[in-house]
């Protein structure tokens, strides 16, 4: 008889969940955990790598309790997990010698410089660019900030991992020191197509290779989970942008999802070959099936939902996030007005860090209305900037047009039906919108036999809304060519 449920793991840099998914795909039962970030200077992002481990252990615990089961119930174990983030133990005591440098996190900015003249190699070999961002440079820091580091690692003792490893290492009481591909694709140290650590690279950072974890597909066999009762194995892994699009069902070439979090990320299935951008998008590896890998190109919007909570908290123009939608629904258009929302820079496809926010088409007439629903619009033009250029680089033709959606945004109906529009395209809202958890419990379903097959998983997806666009193709070209004309003032004003 087959047991009821996967469990998902979604560490994320502001909270932990453990979710229970049944056999259709239904999240059934989910306990969350928030956690922390330490900030010790300016522009620095850490956490405590043993409070991430034990809040995984607070919500599995807890998980059960409310589900009255126990690991004995379990089928298998997937981990979903910020990326990037980069951990360094001891390998005789299993403790971190360092806080978790969290990819936000600018401290190894002055490393990144050093390598300015190596970008076109660092892009050739990993598809990502020269930053901080990845998780080569936070190495590297770390290794310089700890007594002796270098020697240590050159010797075998220390071992590095993002966190999906770190789990994978506490998880198995230290016998695994394994990474996915997906989140090995993103440390700047990966070849992804040679798929495996990149000599070149290691010897350019200084990083011994031997302190890097076995790289192993997203769904597969990682092994026993044996901190926990029974002999659950953890069947799947994959970072968190890669499970969301996985999660989407996502599996054919040009299907492309967006989450509309803080920011907005988005991410385009390109079948079994990379494609390289030539507009600031990166090239990473969306998921591994037994030998099967599928690329992704992938887009970043700096200021999503987040100009939202600064509508809210900051200009005290709205009282909810929810109120969003009603104001912007009081009013027939954004009456001309732009709002660019470059408060910490412009992502894909500028990559201008410079920029900062600016308001364009102010009148006497203009209210807090049309300023409102300008915010929700400046979302969803930054979201069209990266999906034409990720249709343009994949050559997608222009018949197939969709975007699947998820994230809190995803209940603005005002904002989905305006990037319905602008698009244009379909949008699809799934009913399940865990989607980086789900992502994850497909993989592991999928290699421990609890999901058939990629059918069955695809069968099982249910989506809950629809949004068609209703503008035409003049309405469209005049709006965005207002938005592109806010984007070059912004760029110019901050050089006077």
């Amino acid at each position: 008889m087959k047991k009821q449920f996967i469990l998902s793991i979604d560490q994320g840099t502001t909270s932990t969940r453990a979710i229970l998914f049944n056999h259709q795909g239904q999240d059934v039962f989910m306990a969350q955990r928030e956690v922390f970030c330490l900030f010790p200077r300016s522009g620095w992002v850490e956490q405590d790598a043993l409070s991430l481990w034990v809040s995984v252990i607070d919500v599995i615990n807890e998980v059960l309790v409310k589900a009255n089961v126990t690991m004995d119930d379990i089928d298998s174990i997937g981990i979903t997990n910020q990326r990037e983030t980069t951990v360094v133990w001891d390998k005789k005591s299993g403790l971190p010698v360092y806080n978790a440098i969290v990819w936000q996190s600018r401290q190894s900015s002055s490393i990144c410089d050093k390598f300015e003249k190596d970008k076109k190699l660092i892009h050739q070999k990993t598809g990502l660019l020269i930053n901080p961002y990845f998780s080569a440079s936070k190495i590297r820091f770390i290794l310089d900030h700890i007594p002796n580091g270098q020697k240590r690692a050159e010797k075998g003792e220390l071992m590095f991992g993002t966190i999906d490893s770190w789990l994978l290492y506490k998880m198995s009481k230290g016998a695994l020191h394994m990474s996915d591909i997906t989140n090995a694709s993103r440390t700047m140290l990966f070849n992804i197509n040679t798929h495996e650590w990149d000599t070149d690279l290691c010897r350019l950072f200084n990083i011994p290779m031997i302190m890097l974890p076995k790289v192993k597909p997203s769904s597969y066999d990682y092994g026993v989970a044996s901190f926990f009762p029974g002999e659950v194995h953890i069947h799947g892994v994959a970072g968190d942008q890669q499970a969301a699009l996985f999660g989407q069902t996502c599996f054919n070439k040009g299907e492309c999802k967006n989450t509309y979090g803080t920011g907005c990320f988005m991410l385009m299935n390109t079948g079994d070959e990379p494609v390289y951008s030539k507009n600031g998008l990166l090239t990473t590896i969306a998921w591994q099936i037994k030998d099967k890998i599928t690329y992704a190109l992938e887009g970043s919007v700096f200021i999503g939902g987040a100009i939202v909570q600064w509508c809210r908290d900051e200009m005290k123009l709205i009282s909810s996030a929810a109120q969003s939608e009603e104001e912007a629904y009081k009013c027939h258009s954004s009456h001309g007005v732009y709002v660019v929302p470059a408060f910490v820079g412009l992502g894909t496809p500028y990559w201008d860090d410079e920029a900062r926010g600016a308001v364009f088409g102010l009148t006497r007439s203009t209210n807090k209305h049309h300023f409102v629903r300008a915010c929700l619009e400046g979302i969803a033009y930054q979201c069209k900037d990266v999906y034409d250029i990720m249709r343009k680089e994949c050559h997608i033709d222009s018949s197939f047009n969709s975007l699947k959606v998820d994230g809190g945004a995803t209940v603005n109906k005002y904002l989905m039906q305006f990037q319905a529009d602008i698009l244009p395209a379909n949008i699809y809202v799934p009913s399940c919108l865990q989607l980086t958890a789900l992502g994850a419990a497909y993989l592991a379903g999928l290699s421990s036999g609890f999901f058939k097959d990629l059918h069955e998983v695809s069968a099982i997806h249910c989506i809950k809304e629809r949004y068609t666009p209703t503008l035409t193709k003049t309405e469209i070209n005049k709006l965005y060519r207002g938005w592109k004309n806010a984007v070059k003032a912004t760029q110019a004003f901050k050089r006077i």
